[in-house]
């Protein structure tokens, strides 16, 4: 099993229109509603190739039922989401069909107790006995502690369990100190991590900040790896159009996965640009074309940097 963690769970709804213009009135021409969060999206690109996945964190309120009757609707997902008084968030996506570009909207999320943080602990022990790898991912939701996630990766690497982590802002540097197996920040992140805007040398320096790998995401270019076995870039045929969102969460599927295949390196990155790039080809976060997929698995290509240097 491979356990996704998404402290800030959402559902997902994304707009389609014909052309977004601020402050116009639009006509939606398709809505589509969705289990969200990063982990979550993780989950379900994982589901999709077969692999037994479990979700945990948090949902409540009336949106976080939802949430929850739409995972169970999902084969191959296991729900162990913790129930909390607050409502679920929601996030929205608009859809502009002229440019393809998504505008995104997102709420907070619900406010955690110290005993809803104290049962997320408890189950998470409990989920780790039976874990092959842990993503970590996403937003923390008020009330939980900064410090989060780096004690996640602390727990799960006493537990024997490789970890993933892919945050943002003060919990990322927080997290990265608690050496996770795997950092995967795309490259706003990577330079607030850093303060290098130059990819390279800024996952070059996330490494010496604690992780044992970073790949950083650099949307169309595709990802950059520094890892102790050598440093890749991967990058799809040529650049597509279509939706962005969960571009990098199917990315850290196709990572988690083949790492728990025993994959080398290239072979992780080939996986996970092409399912990054199938992504954006498909309406809705999490979601993908499994002929995309294929296609664009043996077009996807992997450069050693350190020879290319």
């Amino acid at each position: 099993m491979i356990l996704t963690v998404t402290l800030n769970t959402a559902l997902d709804i994304t707009y389609r229109v014909t052309s977004l213009r601020p402050h116009a009135e639009h006509r939606v021409s398709e809505v589509v509603e969705r289990p969200g969060g990063k982990g979550v999206n993780v989950a379900r690109v994982l589901a999709a190739l077969g692999y037994p996945v479990t979700v945990a964190g948090f949902a409540g309120g009336p949106t976080g039922q939802v949430l929850r009757e739409r995972l169970a609707a999902a084969p191959g997902i296991t729900d162990a989401l913790v129930p909390v008084t607050g409502p679920t968030r929601r996030t929205v996506a608009v859809v502009d069909e002229l440019t393809g570009r998504t505008t995104q909207l997102n709420e907070p999320g619900p406010h955690i107790g110290a005993a809803e943080w104290a049962a997320f602990l408890r189950a998470y022990d409990t989920l780790l006995d039976g874990a092959r790898a842990v993503a970590l991912c996403g937003s923390l939701p008020p009330g939980v502690p900064v410090g989060a996630y780096a004690g996640l990766i602390r727990v799960a690497r006493s537990a024997g369990v490789p970890v993933l982590l892919d945050t943002s802002g003060e919990p990322l540097r927080r997290g990265i100190a608690a050496r996770p197996d795997i950092v995967k920040p795309n490259a706003a992140e990577l330079a607030e991590l850093t303060g290098s805007h130059e990819p390279a040398r800024a996952t070059r320096d996330a490494r010496r900040r604690g992780a044992r790998s970073v790949v950083a995401s650099l949307g169309p270019d595709g990802l950059l790896a520094a890892t102790p076995e050598g440093h890749w870039r991967a990058a799809p045929p040529a650049r597509l159009r279509g939706n962005p969102a969960g571009a990098g969460d199917a990315a850290v599927a196709g990572l988690l996965s083949g790492l728990v295949d025993g994959l080398d390196w290239p072979a992780r990155l080939t996986r996970a640009t092409a399912l990054s790039a199938a992504a954006v080809l498909a309406p809705t976060a999490g979601e993908f074309d499994p002929a995309d997929y294929t296609r664009l698995l043996t077009a996807a290509t992997v450069t050693d940097e350190e020879s290319a240097a």
